[in-house]
This record gives C-alpha cells, structure tokens and sequence, in this order.
C-alpha cells in the first residue's frame, strides 16, 4: 500500500536518528530472509554513512545486487550554447543573470545530501559540512556581490542604474522560483551600505521602490514567513526554497519533540515529521531547470562570488562613495531580510587552488569568446568592461602590444586581485609573468633545463624575478617573494593617504607598478 511504502522509506532515511546503521542492519536480517530484503526498491542513503562495516556491507548487497551507486542526484551539466556569449556585466539582460544564479544555486542544492541536513539538524552548524558551507558561501557571496557592483559605480546616476538592474534580476529570480537567491540578492540591496545612499536613492524610479518594497514584504520574517511560506507552497514543478528558512524548521522539530516515547518506543510521528521536511529539500535534486546555462557565464559567475569583503570594508567604501551629511534627512531604511541566519560566522575564504582553477576557467572563457583571431590577445578595451565584473578596477600603463592584452596578462591580473579580495594573503603565488628574450643563458627556475631560442625563449617574474619555461609556467612551486605592505591596514580597495596618481586614478603598494594595476573601487 501507499502507506506502507512510504513506512519502509522513511524508515530506511530516518533510523539514523534513533539508532545506528549496524544495528539496524543486524535487526533486518535478524527479522526478515535475504530475499525478501532484496525486493524492497527503495535508495538507502543514510546507510552509506557506514559502509565500511561488515554488516552494513553484507546489507547493501542484498538491496543492491550489482553494488551501490555515488550519489545519482547530479546536476546535469550545463548545456553550452555555440554562439558567442557578452560577459560584460553592462551587457548581460537581467533574465539571463538569473537563470545563470539559479543553476549555480541548483548545483548547490544537488551536493546537498540526507546526511548533511541531519548532521546541521544534530550539530547545529555548518562546520565540516562542505555542502552546506558551500551554500551559505553562495547566498553571502551573492549579496555582498550586489553591494560592491552597485558601489563600484562612481556617480549617483550609474549606481541608481545598477540598483535598477538588480531589481529586475530579482523580479526574475521570483519568475523562476528561486527563492534561495531572490533572499540574497534582495538582501544585498537592503543592506544599510545601499540603503544610506541618499543620492542614489533619489534617482530610483518609483516602479523600482515599489518592487523592492514587494520583494521585502514577501520574504519578511514576520509571523516565521508566513508570507513566503504561503507563496512556496502554491509552487509546483522547478523551485528553490530558502533554505534556512526550512533547516530552521528541522531544528524546531528535532527539539521539540522527544525520540522516544514511555522511555522504549521510537516516536514514529517525530520521524514522520522530519522525513517530510528533508524530502522536500532533497525533491529538488530530481527537478530540471527549465532554461539553458552558458559555460562561459557561470565561469565569470563563479570567480565574481568568491569574493570577501568584511562589514567594515563595505561601509567605509559607502561611505567615500557618499560622505556622511549631518544636514540631510537620511533615507528611511528599507528592513532588509535575513539573509543566510543560519550560517552566521561563516567566512567564505576559498583556498588558493579553488581561486586558481576558477581564474583558468574564466581566462579560458575570455578568451574564447574575444579572441576571434586565437593569437593570446583580446583588445583592451573588451577587458577593462570585463573587469567591471569585479570591484578591483583596471587601468594601463604600458602593454606588449598597444591596444591589447594578452592570456597572461588577463591571468596574472585576476590572480593578483583575488589573492588580495579573497584574502588569500600575499603568499598566493601570484607571479608577474611576462613573455621575455634573453640576452644571457638563462635556465628555468621550475624543470632547471636551458631555455633555448632566438627570442621569447620564457617567462619572467617582473616581482620577483624567477624565470620559467611556457610549459612550466603553471607548475611554479616557488612563491613570488616580493614584499607587499598595504599602508592603510584597512579594505585593499580603500586608497591610502596621498596616494593620488595620474590619471586620477588610486594606486596601492600591492599593485604592480608596470601593465596592468589593480586600482580601488574607490577612484573617483
């Protein structure tokens, strides 16, 4: 019966909480013969939790004949459009963006399993829980990405532009379902940095307010989300809860309600509970997104998001954007929504070969789509609008061909800017290399071999002066041991005093003093 299908899976999902998967084990096969095991069709995925015990092992070949399988539920990988793709952000249509959001959201979703739900539900944190971390990092990356690409705008006009576009990302991501991500994208434009910003707000039109005003009502925490609730619950088909919104209900219910009952019965009504709520999260993993990604994109997507920035850092660029004036009214705050509540204290800091292997990938991107003649360079003029993706900005001095940039170039440019706004300190290896000729024997740093050739026989460090072959380049152990002092103590974007340059532009003791500078967002 219906009934008794759902019995033996909840039970097959939900033992765990009350007792161990050997000892579950051992009672099914105490209480019931082999062949009547293996006809029960069911996944058991809480068993994979012990594996490595005899018995659990013993089970799983009876219920799997053939051996268990990895986790089914992948995300199906992107479907990659032939055309070329704009990955300028003044460029990309705001339903684009969100559809580009939702399936790095959804593939988020899908690396969620059974086992880590129960394991924040039982711990209460998302500490060595990758999946889980991976998606408060997301919603925080999300909504800090919004407030920087709205303060790296350096007039009220063009920051009340990028405001505008993001309502409408916002408006799309409510089309789509994605409730996970209209939370941070609406929370970043809530955000009190964005939200002081009198003369930006002034320049919004009032279709824009009232959307945002929609938007925040809808996600209000009032009356534990009621509206929200209401809302998802009349979804169907591709949707994206917010999630902590729905572990929060997990933890009400694991608390509130006792294991056992008389001391000796498991309370099958607190399991009942549970597996409904936990089912509801996994039901995303079997969906389809309804709308195509670029690969491309989600590249340039990815590597924007891994960003970090602290409180303090965020309000002292509003601030330089806005300066504090007692004589005006200040803008009614709008009450922003709860972003990721339930992750707080996460600090989304990737390590170095996570942030390398994204700025390949978006390299790599970059250049497919602007280097219709495949000879390393793309016009400069293309990057620095690509470049405004990130709140490092770009400016030139002198390059090896005029009017263009190279691979490397582009490389070395993204590696410099995350090792300082992804906190990965200074020790990033993040080497300033340059095609070179040598006038002298020269060997490389990396194999030790003879760098052979009339010219352009390597590469070499303009920092710290190590020379490597091109098919070394990637493989450099050794750090790039120029010292780097940021004299301000304070956001690698926030100029130091006096340091005022030509071109009105800011320059930092981090950044490099030849091609290609990596500049605040704070120039005016």
């Amino acid at each position: 019966s219906p009934r008794g299908t759902q019995l033996v899976h909840m039970t097959l999902m939900m033992h765990s909480w009350v007792v161990t998967s050997q000892m579950f084990a051992q009672k099914l096969l105490a209480l019931y013969p082999p062949l009547w095991l293996r006809k029960i069709r069911v996944v058991a995925f809480p068993l994979c939790a012990e594996k490595n015990n005899s018995i659990f092992v013993l089970l799983l070949g009876f219920l799997f004949p053939r051996g268990p399988h990895g986790n089914i539920f992948q995300a199906p990988s992107p479907s990659v459009k032939k055309r070329k793709v704009s990955l300028i952000f003044d460029h990309m249509e705001p339903e684009e963006m969100a559809q580009h959001l939702s399936y790095l959201e959804f593939k988020n979703f899908c690396n969620v399993s059974f086992l880590d739900y129960r394991s924040y539900v039982v711990r209460g944190s998302v500490r060595d829980n990758p999946a889980l971390e991976r998606s408060v990092m997301m919603c925080n990356g999300v909504s800090q990405w919004v407030q920087l690409m709205i303060l790296s705008r350096h007039t009220a006009q063009q920051r009340a532009q990028v405001f505008t576009k993001f309502i409408h990302v916002a408006q799309k991501l409510r089309a789509l379902q994605n409730f996970n991500t209209l939370m941070a994208v609406t929370g970043g434009l809530c955000h009190s940095s964005i939200s002081r910003l009198k003369d930006t707000s002034n320049l919004l039109p009032p279709d824009v307010t009232k959307a945002l005003s929609e938007m925040t009502e809808l996600l209000s925490s009032r009356s534990n989300y009621i509206n929200y609730r209401r809302v998802y619950n009349m979804c169907s088909g591709f949707k994206v809860p917010i999630l902590g919104v729905h572990l929060k209900d997990l933890i009400s219910l694991n608390e509130a309600l006792p294991d056992y009952i008389n001391e000796d019965k498991i309370n099958l009504s607190k399991l009942e509970h549970l597996y409904s709520n936990i089912s509801d999260l996994v039901a995303i993993h079997s969906c389809t997104p309804p709308f195509e990604a670029n690969k491309d994109l989600l590249h340039l997507l990815t590597l924007s998001l891994d960003l970090y920035y602290t409180e303090d850092e965020i309000y002292e660029l509003s601030y330089t954007k806005e300066p504090k004036n007692t004589k005006i009214q200040p803008v009614a705050p709008v009450k922003a929504p709860v972003v990721a509540e339930w992750g707080s204290g996460v600090t989304p800091r990737l390590d170095p070969d996570t942030i390398s292997k994204h700025v390949k990938q978006t390299v790599d991107s970059i250049m497919k789509n602007y280097d219709q003649s495949q000879h390393g360079y793309i016009a400069l003029e293309d990057f620095e609008k690509i470049a405004a993706n990130f709140p490092f900005s770009f400016c030139t001095h002198e390059t090896d061909r005029e009017g263009q940039i190279s691979r490397e170039e582009i490389t070395s440019y993204f590696m410099r800017g995350m090792s300082i706004c992804a906190k990965l300190g200074f020790n990033f290896n993040a080497h300033n290399f340059h095609e070179t000729t040598y006038k002298r024997p020269t060997f490389c740093e990396t194999c030790g071999g003879f760098m052979w050739g009339v010219i352009k026989q390597g590469y070499h460090c303009k920092d710290c002066g190590i020379n490597c072959h091109r098919h070394c380049r990637d493989r450099v152990g050794v750090e790039c041991l120029k010292k780097h002092k940021n004299t301000t103590g304070s956001c690698p974007c926030t100029p130091a005093p006096n340091s005022r340059t030509e071109g009105d532009s800011w320059t930092t003791s981090f950044a490099p003093s030849h091609n290609v500078c990596i500049n605040p967002l704070l120039s005016k």
